[in-house]
């Protein structure tokens, strides 16, 4: 685990406004008492914040705007110890997601992209060690040109869910999602690596549409579950690609998860990736 293993993350970078509110509204409906928060945010932004806490060595491609916002997303990137070289400046807004949170940490947004729609890859190069991970709060076609320029591992977390192009899910050496996307994903069962989250009942892993491990998920209490899933890929990339097995990969990214689950930010502290992989191993191993 003594190695900073290499990850570029291609994705969102997003100034996050956050309403708690005691619950979610239903449409049409005005609910009153919230409270307003800002927050570094975008699933490609959280993911390089999460992944470089735990210990790699992460690096984000992306673009903001050339707002104040752009250069605050940029300056918490940089506080995670993301390098933000390859994140462009472009005329346009920095993107914003618009979130209602209620008291279970359940929420509700609404993505307006600006600058992601600009996000280009005309000047990046892959490395052969290094991983790269995607999502799809950017343009699909800059996702697919990830894909066909990445020399090494390529992930994919389908997020939002939307119908993946065969060449991209074969190019996919993993691919994350929730229980929601598997589902209004069906090619995915076919894909070669997939895991998926439950929420409460945990996570499991997939090979071509069959079962092939799964670990349950820890008892924590629910501040805002934004950033939640955003954690639990990049501590299951770094675990895979430190050499865990399916079933621990599982349950450090849950375990890392849990503990985004219990903080209230979009980018929340974490410990080194040893740390959830030592605070999971006795409960594992007492399983067999």
């Amino acid at each position: 685990m003594s190695n900073r293993l290499p990850v570029a993350v291609v994705g969102s970078i997003n100034l996050d406004l956050i309403a708690t509110a005691e619950r979610l509204p239903t449409a049409g409906e005005t609910i009153g008492g919230a409270v307003l928060s800002e927050q570094p945010g975008g699933k490609g932004a959280n993911q390089a914040a999460a992944a470089a806490r735990l210990g790699g060595n992460v690096r984000m491609i992306g673009a903001v705007g050339s707002d104040g916002q752009g250069q605050r997303m940029l300056a918490a990137l940089a506080g995670a110890g993301v390098d933000t070289t390859d994140v462009g400046v472009l005329p346009e807004p920095t993107g914003t997601a618009l979130i209602v949170v209620d008291g279970d940490g359940e929420n509700q947004i609404v993505v307006c992209p600006g600058a992601n729609s600009g996000l280009s890859l005309d000047r990046v190069e892959f490395g052969p060690e290094e991983t790269v991970l995607c999502q799809l709060e950017v343009g699909l076609p800059v996702v697919l040109e990830a894909a066909r320029r990445s020399k090494g591992y390529f992930v994919l977390n389908a997020a939002p869910a939307m119908d993946l192009p065969a060449e991209l899910l074969e190019r996919c050496d993993l691919v994350i999602v929730n229980e929601s996307e598997y589902a209004l994903i069906p090619a995915l069962a076919e894909a070669k690596l997939v895991a998926v989250t439950y929420g409460g009942d945990g996570s499991a892993m997939f090979v071509h549409g069959t079962k092939v491990a799964g670990a349950p998920s820890a008892a924590v209490t629910v501040a805002n579950t934004v950033g939640a899933g955003d954690a639990f890929c990049a501590a299951l990339v770094l675990g895979l690609r430190s050499g865990l097995d399916y079933e621990r990969a599982l349950a450090v990214a849950n375990a890392v998860g849990a503990d985004a689950v219990g903080d209230p930010s979009s980018q929340p502290e974490l410990a080194q990736l040893g740390h959830y992989v030592g605070r999971t191993a006795a409960a594992l191993d007492g399983t067999r």
